[in-house]
């Protein structure tokens, strides 16, 4: 990003007394939803301000030093502590300019025909059919230079994967990716690239909305939206101390004429509640999903290094859609991938403590994994404290933790036919597999919270999409039923989780709600 573009982009750090602003739109949130919102109606010679909680960090400045400690407290939500309340999911999210874009694996995959239809049927969605949103697939995917990772991409944990698959007679395939030549294959995806190889928002869409006028404070929560009767007027906000991040004591209040909320899955419906924004239909806030992810270790007798190069060149969809027999759960209901953790991360995920620990990582370089991105059945919520922070609730149970088993079931299977020499389960008691005949084991492993933790990469639902009002938060315009003027353009919009990665289904969205909008524009001046 040009010097040009970087000034307009304001930091705490020259922030010194309270600001006013006034707008065509506020945009809060600088991820994939909001970036999309901002640029298209700069394009319409619209004033854009966009907020972002997080800081603005740059590789032209140095600012991605490849260091987990470091880049998990720049790039990620709670410096990537947060949890829910009983410490069972680890909440993954983005807290910078450029949103989870920044530290996400550059998987660029469109919303299956199957999820659309689903959240036609099921929730009255409109114009969202695979053909209407194919337009804008296809422009998403050549500006994020979007193709199948090619074959030079895979490190030995992908063609681990490969031999595996190949052995047990599943079917793989190449993961469409969102990067460019200068992707060094340095395998930090999840620290934000230091080559701005990957096409994360903050090389994309961000610059292309600096240069049509959009202006972004970062550095500055929204601890509000204001309302007036019934419709959006503005938000109020207040700076933050990049390093400690508390307030700074400098206010900024925004007026505009529409607010658009894209703080993310997890944030934008507690932004709301906190907002107390009317909610006929008392869904707000719940219908949590996320794709909750086992995942395990295999113990190889050669090199894996599984840090090294881009983290899933290749997976299989073939599991992707839960199989029944008369309601009864048969089989599937995730994504199957090989897993990449840099070491600081797998020595926090790998089970035990003292000498069986550390035996464990002195053999890291030897330790492969597969993961699964688990497509939620059962949901779970959000609710403010007396303080107003957000409070997640969410437990395995059901029939997401019957998908959890078999998806470690065929983690193992992979990984064994690798020739993976034991595997390692990552719960509490660090059970042990060293055979196929031994699956069995993954029927009774120990799943509850406190045992084992899963990362949740792609929440959705909790401000969902739909025609009804007494059943869904926003329209197919993601405007807020409720308040004129309001809208919601992440991924707690959508209805339900993707069941893959939902970065290209965030922006087809925000395409048709920027363009919708403009369309009736008129209705806010």
């Amino acid at each position: 990003m040009d010097e040009a573009l970087r000034e307009r982009v304001l930091e705490s750090e020259r922030v010194s007394a309270p600001m006013t602003e006034t707008v065509d739109a506020v945009v809060i949130g600088t991820g994939c939803g909001g970036a999309v919102m901002a640029k298209e109606l700069a394009a319409a010679g619209k004033s854009v301000l966009m907020l972002e909680r997080g800081g603005f960090y740059l590789p032209q400045r140095g600012d991605f030093d490849q260091r987990e400690d470091d880049m998990f407290a720049r790039l990620d939500g709670g410096r990537g502590l947060d949890t829910s309340e009983n410490t069972q999911a680890t909440l993954t999210y983005g807290n910078c300019v450029g949103g989870a874009s920044v530290h996400y694996w550059a998987d660029t995959l469109r919303t299956p025909k199957d999820r659309l239809e689903q959240w036609a049927s099921q929730h009255g969605v409109e114009a969202h059919s695979e053909q209407e949103l194919l337009p804008h697939f296809e422009r998403i995917e050549k500006a994020l230079n979007a193709h199948p990772a090619k074959e030079h991409r895979r490190n030995a944990m992908n063609r681990l994967f490969i031999e595996g698959a190949d052995k047990a007679g599943i079917e793989w395939e190449p993961i469409v990716q969102a990067r460019d030549d200068r992707c060094v294959s340095s395998g930090y995806c999840m620290q934000g690239c230091a080559y701005d190889g990957k096409q994360s928002q903050l090389v994309t869409h961000l610059p292309e909305a600096l240069r049509a006028g959009v202006r972004i404070f970062a550095d500055c929560e929204v601890e509000r939206v204001l309302v007036n009767g019934g419709r959006a007027t503005g938000v109020l906000a207040h700076f933050l101390d990049r390093r400690t991040t508390k307030r700074l004591g400098y206010t900024l209040e925004v007026k505009a004429k529409v607010v658009i909320v894209a703080a993310g899955g997890f944030n934008s419906a507690p932004l709301l509640l906190r907002s107390k924004i009317p909610d006929p239909s008392g869904q707000l806030g719940k219908n949590l999903q996320f794709n909750p992810c086992p995942q395990l270790f295999g113990l190889f007798e050669r090199d894996v290094v599984m840090w090294r190069g881009i983290p899933a060149a290749v997976g299989t969809s073939k599991y992707r859609l839960a199989r029944y027999d008369d309601g009864r759960y048969v089989e599937g209901g995730y994504l199957l991938l090989p897993n990449q953790l840099p070491p600081a991360t797998l020595a926090a995920v790998l089970p035990g403590f003292g000498k069986r620990h550390r035996d464990l990582m002195d053999h890291a370089h030897r330790i492969g994994s597969a993961i699964s991105w688990i497509d939620d059945v059962e949901t779970g919520s959000v609710r403010l404290d007396g303080d107003g922070n957000p409070i997640w609730s969410w437990t395995l149970s059901g029939t997401n933790e019957l998908i959890v088993r078999d998806a470690l079931k065929k983690q193992a299977t992979v990984l064994l036919h690798a020739g993976a020499k034991e595997l390692i389960v990552p719960d509490a008691k660090g059970t042990r597999l060293s055979d196929l005949s031994e699956l069995k084991k993954l029927d009774t492993v120990d799943l509850r919270p406190g045992s084992m933790m899963f990362a949740s990469p792609h929440p959705a639902g909790m401000c969902r999409m739909g025609k009804d009002p007494a059943k869904s938060v926003v329209d197919s315009n993601n405007e807020v039923h409720a308040v004129k003027g309001l809208f919601v353009t992440d991924p707690s919009a959508l209805p339900t989780a993707v069941s893959v990665d939902p970065s290209e289904t965030i922006m087809a969205f925000s395409y048709v709600a920027a363009a919708k909008l403009l369309e009736r524009w008129s209705n806010y001046a």
